[in-house]
Parts: C-alpha cells; sequence; structure tokens
C-alpha cells in the first residue's frame, strides 16, 4: 500500500508542470509502524552446561536429532569424583562406627560412667554416716572433711562424665549426619558426569568433541523446541515505548523473499543492550512457514496504528516538522501518523491546497 501512495503522488507531480513540482494532499489508508531486524530461534532454546569437569568421553547424540526430557546428551569422564565417593563411603562407615559399632566412643565413655557412679555410691554411702557420727561427736573433723571431698570430687566427675557423654554423643551424630550429607553429594556429583536433556526438542548444536576438555564455564550443546519457533526481533530504544504485546507485526525472511507474514507480539523484554542500544521483543508466528531453520534472518514492522482515508502528504513536502508550502505562502499544519514516506495531515490544509515542494 505504500508504494501505491507514492505513485499517486509521482503522477501528480509530473502533471503539475516543469518549473516547479506541486501536489495536491491524497486521502488514502495509512498504517504507522515500528522497524525491528528479525531472527528467527527455536523456542525454549538453552545451552547444555556441564555440572562437573572432565574430559568428553562420547555424544550420545547427533545434531538434529529429537529427545525427550531426561534423555542423555553425552558423556563425561573424570576418576576423582569416583575416588571422592570412595572416600566418603568410607568416612560414613568410620563416623557409624564410632557412633554405634563395637568399638564405639560412646561405649567406653559409658563404661567409665558406670565405674564412677560406683565410686559415686561408695563415696555418698561413707560421707553420710560419717555426717551423722559427727553430729554425735563421734570420730575427728579431718576424716570428716576427707569423706566430704571425696564425695564432693566424685559427684563432680560423674557430672563432668555424664556432660562429656551428652556432647560425645551430639558431636558423633553430627559427625554421621556430615558424612552421609558428603557421600549423598558425591553420588549426585557422580551422576552429574551424563548430562540429560531438560525439554522435549531437537539438539541443534554439538559444541565440545570426544576427548575435550568439558568446564562449568563452557556450553556442550545447544537444545530448543524441534516444533515451535519465535520471532526475535530488535527494537530501537526510541520505538519501545510504542510497542505493547498483542500488536500485529508484518514479518519478511530473507530466505521467502516474495512473502509476508503475520505474526503477533508475544514478549517485551524490560532490558536494554547498551551496546546496540535495542531492546529485544518476541512475536508468533499465525502461520509459520513450512520450514524454518535457528538463525533465518529478516525484518519485521510492527504496526501500532491503521487509519482509513485519512489526508496524507509526503514527508518531503513537510518542513521545521509542521510546516509546509504552499501558492499563497507557508501555513502550519497539525500532523498525526506517519511511516517512512507520508504523514498524516490533521488541520491546515485540505484536499485541493496545492503544495510546493520545500528548495533542499
Amino acid at each position: 500500500m505504500r508504494y501505491l501512495v507514492i505513485t499517486v503522488f509521482y503522477l501528480l507531480l509530473y502533471s503539475c508542470g516543469e518549473q516547479q513540482e506541486k501536489i495536491l494532499p491524497q486521502k488514502t489508508r495509512l498504517t504507522e509502524s515500528v522497524y525491528a531486524s528479525a531472527t528467527i530461534q527455536p523456542d525454549s532454546l538453552y545451552q547444555v552446561y556441564a555440572a562437573v569437569g572432565g574430559i568428553l568421553d562420547r555424544n550420545l547424540v547427533e545434531e538434529g536429532d529429537v529427545v525427550q526430557k531426561g534423555v542423555s546428551l553425552l558423556q563425561i569422564i573424570n576418576k576423582a569424583p569416583k575416588l571422592n565417593t570412595e572416600n566418603a563411603k568410607l568416612a560414613l562407615q568410620l563416623a557409624r562406627e564410632n557412633y554405634s559399632g563395637n568399638s564405639a566412643i560412646l561405649k567406653s565413655l559409658e563404661d567409665e560412667i558406670q565405674a564412677a557412679s560406683l565410686t559415686f555410691k561408695n563415696d555418698s554411702v561413707n560421707f553420710f554416716r560419717q555426717k551423722r557420727l559427727w553430729e554425735q561427736q563421734i570420730g575427728s573433723k579431718v576424716e570428716f572433711d576427707n569423706r566430704k571431698l571425696a564425695y564432693e570430687l566424685s559427684r563432680n566427675n560423674l557430672n563432668l562424665l555424664k556432660s562429656r557423654y551428652a556432647r560425645t554423643k551430639n558431636e558423633l551424630q553430627t559427625q554421621v549426619q556430615q558424612a552421609r550429607n558428603n557421600y549423598e553429594y558425591s553420588q549426585i556429583n557422580t551422576k552429574d558426569f551424563t548430562v540429560a536433556s531438560k525439554i522435549n526438542g531437537k539438539v541443534y548444536a554439538l559444541l565440545k568433541e570426544p576427548g575435550e576438555i568439558v568446564s562449568t564455564m563452557e556450553p556442550l550443546a545447544a537444545v530448543g523446541s524441534a516444533s515451535v519457533f519465535l520471532i526475535e526481533m530488535l527494537v530501537d530504544e526510541v520505538d519501545i515505548v510504542k510497542l505493547v504485546v498483542g500488536q500485529k507485526a508484518l514479518v519478511t525472511l530473507d530466505a521467502y523473499p516474495s512473502e509476508v507474514f503475520t505474526a503477533q507480539v508475544a514478549k517485551i523484554y524490560p532490558r536494554k543492550d547498551e551496546r546496540s542500544q535495542t531492546f529485544t521483543i518476541e512475536a508468533i508466528f499465525n502461520k509459520p512457514p513450512k520450514t524454518l531453520y535457528p538463525g533465518l534472518a529478516g525484518e519485521g514492522n510492527i504496526i501500532i496504528a491503521e487509519k482509513e482515508n485519512v489526508l496524507t502528504i509526503p514527508k518531503t513536502y513537510l518542513f521545521k516538522g509542521n510546516k509546509v508550502r504552499t501558492a499563497n505562502g507557508v501555513e502550519e499544519v497539525i500532523v498525526g501518523l506517519q511511516n517512512l514516506d507520508i504523514v498524516e495531515i490533521l488541520e491546515g490544509i485540505d484536499e485541493h491546497t496545492e503544495l510546493l515542494k520545500p528548495e533542499e
């Protein structure tokens, strides 16, 4: 429709004489849109990372394979985690043995407590017997003091042993739990050497070859939806405030040069890319092409307003933002919608007003 409007203007332009270019404003359909570069990406596309480092033993899938969630994608080898698992298992066995085995530390403390209890019981009997005698003025003060001291020492020793027993029991229980946690964690690490798909989708890239070193900081593969594709658009920061979710978009792809596809804005990312000064939005095809590949490039125009039968002039006839040159002099106008070529005129002139092209 844009090119049809331009053709009408040009016909009027050449019919108005040789000396100065003149046109008449035209009523037509006007669409205002925001331009965006477009790239096709699979839905749910993500990069696959390993939870552990090592050496890539083998890729278990090929690029282009369709996989189910949980299917193994690649295998990593590393002897260190297996050794850590064995060490953690031995540490757990030792902690359990110390807590409840035949040579348990607690068993030794229980024996000491039993002996201390007998000593305390004996010293208690002797002390209270001597105390009754001393109350009857029988025996010596030294003997009474000795019995009292023995009683107090054995009581304190018994209390200390009981306190030590409780503290040791708590420490051993903690050690058993820590050893169990370490063993379970080491088993998880061992399982992490097989990297699985997180979604039902397609393998779009394998980024490492068998034998290469694998780290947790480098992606190993790319997996995304096998059938659902998104249009990723980059919009200039001056236009982002005009966009809302649900707006219609017209998309052309370099791979389909003669076709225009319709889509709808599905998501607007709020963060600006500081390097390109653009915002990213996602749109969904209303009816996608039969064949799509990640990375296909194109252009999009997101429609923000449409009007029928509006008075328009070419932008080249507008100067200083709101002025036009007529046979009677310069007139101010009020503009409305606009696109790259034409602008809507709301007030100031009508379709019978002859316009002169401003001088360069």
